[in-house]
């Protein structure tokens, strides 16, 4: 070793040994009452140490090991950070077989960590139910001195969950903590610069159990706090609560928040009473309860605007903005955004600003006006890289990947969202990442790579379910349905969207209900279950009627169209799908006009309006051609050839046919394939070719098989005995 190492390790050793003698100097009279308590217990003698902060157990460890009157003591520390553990004694006795005991040394075991599986919530925690059930075994089992090292919350916790073993106790030793590791916990928590949503889950839950301990610093347990604690107290149950509403756990946020309301009135800080009164308001929009979020977010502003807290007034305007948004109160939620940045440009909060660009991107989004989202989110993404804010950067980085996908611009989209979940990854946020995880399975799924969009889908749902957030699962559940829609997998579909449904109804949710009754009836269409499906769509149509959403309506006519179609309802069904090109033209929505017009000249196919048909499913083709979208296509050159098949226009029908096959076979749609080899049958049929005839219907009514689908089957069975032998 060199000598700077050395010197330097020396040094590090005396700052260590100066740190221990101050908190056993400290705690001099709690220490020495300890070390009689060690000295005096034989065979399995019960004690508790209660000491908040870990770096003070160190301390108090070294301090033991090395003190004079503890050397004939084996004091063995045995840790135990496994929040799901049970079965306490058999693990100390599974520890136990693999100590080395020296020689005419009395073992005394230090049990740490035990706080992990303790935890800070809940009735009757297993370790503690076990460990009050298996009292009695442990005089035999673990026939040695235990001291459990506990934070204050954990000793109350056991001692009310696990009586029987409290009974059994012979010391309890509460140490009081240096002012050097107070000061650092609050330079952890309370004045860190880093938001705890920034930070890996892992490093999250380690400063919520560092806020908690800083608790009992303040707020013991079963003491009120003196008022020259309050403003610390206010702000530790504050900063509890965000870290709650990190976790998307707005119950357990609330019950802090709630307590640091009541002491935020009786001190004249209104900077925090804002700011905890905005985290409630907060705590109600996560539960879906806009009413009561709205109000706590007004009451906040108000207080802001009485004290002319022009930070305070626009944060509030933000915050009731984010609930209009949820609210689908779009031009509502525009306006409150539009007030926040006036403000925050006024005062040069340039950074702040950069979340409510971000916020109007998302507005002009939802109102389809894409151009304008996209700007909104440049500028958002202009301001967080200028401040060096990689975090924040990640949420605008997949917002403009939806604005991508939206414009059917699918690669950009997809790298979009790769660079947002990049960022998430890099600073572990795992719940953030699902949501990019869901949005990476749509570009799959429009993609038609379903094996990949279920892959994605799958990564969302887990995560969700990890993080207990149940209503947002309902929309990866849905779109799981989706991909076993395309699949043909219809009652895995329906299931699925069950399940979605379910979770809306129980979260009223009213308006995203609408979209899975909709996909609810398009399994029910696809099963020939009409009037089921009819019932499904008009349920949707109602919501969406209800709800102002014109746009979204036209899908539903458009399904409708289909089963009034499928019913031969023709006159109906034309009438639906006018209804639904209004919209897309009225919105500017060229793409999806495509699929009306298409579905407008099936209309007239079957009323045998020829030409009005073709004309349909050339306005339709054009589009897709427009789009590039190659593969909606082949349905629409399959029509064309039916049509001029019918006009006896048979070297343009087969060439209609062969390039919708061509399509089918360059995306793998074996299945839909099998429409296109049946009416190449037909069409040789008729044309009197007969071996082609054969071999196009045979090939048909393999693939109807190997899908199961028992009635085309039927139908191509019937075509192949009608061709003469």
């Amino acid at each position: 070793m060199s000598s700077s190492k050395k010197l330097s390790n020396q040094h590090k050793n005396s700052e260590l040994q100066a740190e221990i003698g101050k908190f056993i100097a400290y705690n001099k009279d709690e220490f020495a009452e300890l070390l009689t308590f060690v000295d005096f217990a034989e065979k399995f003698t019960l004690g508790f140490i209660e000491i908040n902060f870990t770096p003070d157990i160190d301390l108090l460890i070294a301090g033991l090991q090395q003190n004079p009157q503890c050397q004939e003591i084996q004091f063995v520390v045995l840790d135990f950070p496994d929040g799901n553990l049970r079965f306490l004694r058999d693990e100390l006795v599974e520890q136990l077989a693999k100590i080395t005991k020296e020689t005419n040394k009395k073992l005394v075991l230090l049990i740490r960590n035990l706080e992990k599986s303790i935890g800070v919530f809940g009735d009757y925690p297993p370790v503690l139910q076990d460990l009050n059930f298996v009292r009695d075994s442990y005089r035999k089992t673990v026939p040695h001195p235990l001291l459990f090292i506990l934070p204050d919350y954990a000793i109350s916790r056991l001692a009310k969950f696990a009586p029987d073993f409290w009974a059994w106790k012979s010391g309890l030793f509460r140490f009081k903590t240096t002012e050097l590791t107070r000061d650092r916990a609050i330079a952890n928590t309370l004045n860190t610069d880093i938001n705890i949503d920034r930070l890996p889950t892992p490093e999250q839950q380690e400063r919520i159990d560092l806020l908690h301990r800083l608790l009992m610093e303040y707020h013991p347990t079963g003491e009120i706090p003196s008022p020259k604690h309050l403003r610390n107290c206010c702000n530790i149950l504050n900063e509890l609560g965000k870290a709650y509403l990190s976790q998307h756990k707005p119950i357990k946020a609330r019950e802090y928040l709630e307590k640091a309301g009541k002491i935020a009135k009786q001190f004249p800080d209104y900077s925090l009473e804002i700011e905890v009164i905005n985290q409630l308001g907060k705590s109600y929009q996560q539960q879906r309860q806009f009413e009561s979020a709205n109000s706590y977010h007004q009451q906040a502003l108000n207080i802001a605007k009485k004290q002319k807290n022009h930070p305070a007034v626009a944060n509030s305007l933000f915050y009731l903005g984010n609930v209009s948004l949820d609210m689908r109160q779009f031009h509502q939620a525009q306006d409150y955004y539009q007030q926040a940045l006036e403000i925050k440009i006024e005062f040069g909060n340039r950074y702040s600003s950069g979340r409510t660009y971000h916020n109007l991107g998302i507005v002009a989004q939802e109102l389809r006006e894409y151009n304008q989202a996209r700007d909104y989110y440049q500028q958002a993404l202009e301001i967080f890289i200028e401040f060096g804010d990689r975090y924040s950067s990640a949420g605008t980085y997949h917002n403009l990947g939806r604005v991508a996908q939206e414009l059917r611009e699918y690669d950009q989209a997809r790298d979009y969202y790769q660079q947002a979940l990049e960022i998430y990854i890099e600073f572990g946020d795992r719940y953030s990442s699902a949501g990019t995880y869901h949005n990476l399975g749509i570009v799959a799924q429009e993609l038609q790579e379903y094996d990949q969009a279920r892959d994605y889908y799958q990564q969302a749902l887990g995560i969700k379910i990890e993080f207990g957030d149940r209503y947002s699962s309902a929309k990866t559940y849905q779109n799981l349905g989706i991909v076993a829609q395309e699949l043909r997998e219809y009652d895995q579909a329906r299931d699925y969207y069950q399940q979605a449904l379910e979770i809306y109804i129980e979260f009223g949710d009213r308006y995203s209900s609408a979209g899975t009754y909709h996909n609810l009836g398009i399994v029910a269409q696809e099963l020939q279950e009409y009037d089921q499906a009819r019932d499904y769509y008009q349920q949707a149509l109602g919501i969406k009627i209800e709800f102002g959403d014109r746009y979204s309506s036209a899908k539903t006519y458009q399904n409708l169209g289909i089963v009034a179609q499928e019913l031969r309802e023709y006159d109906q069904a034309r009438d639906y799908y006018q209804q639904a090109l209004e919209i897309y033209i009225e919105f500017g929505d060229r793409y999806s006009s495509a699929g009306t017009y298409h579905n407008l000249g099936i209309v007239a196919q079957e009323l045998q309006e020829y030409d009005q048909a073709r004309d349909y499913y050339q306005q339709a083709l054009g589009i897709k051609i427009e789009f590039g979208d190659r593969y909606s296509s082949a349905k629409t050159y399959q029509n064309l050839g039916i049509v001029a098949q019918e006009l006896q226009e048979y070297d343009q029908a087969r060439d209609y046919y062969q390039q919708a096959l061509e399509i089918k076979i360059e995306f793998s749609d074996r299945y839909s394939s099998a429409s296109t080899y049946g009416q190449l049958g037909l069409f040789a049929q008729a044309q009197e070719n007969y071996a082609e005839a054969r071999a196009n219907l045979q090939t048909a009514l393999e693939i109807y098989v190997e899908y199961q689908d028992e009635y085309m089957a039927t139908v191509t069975r019937e075509n192949l005995e009608g061709l003469p032998e």
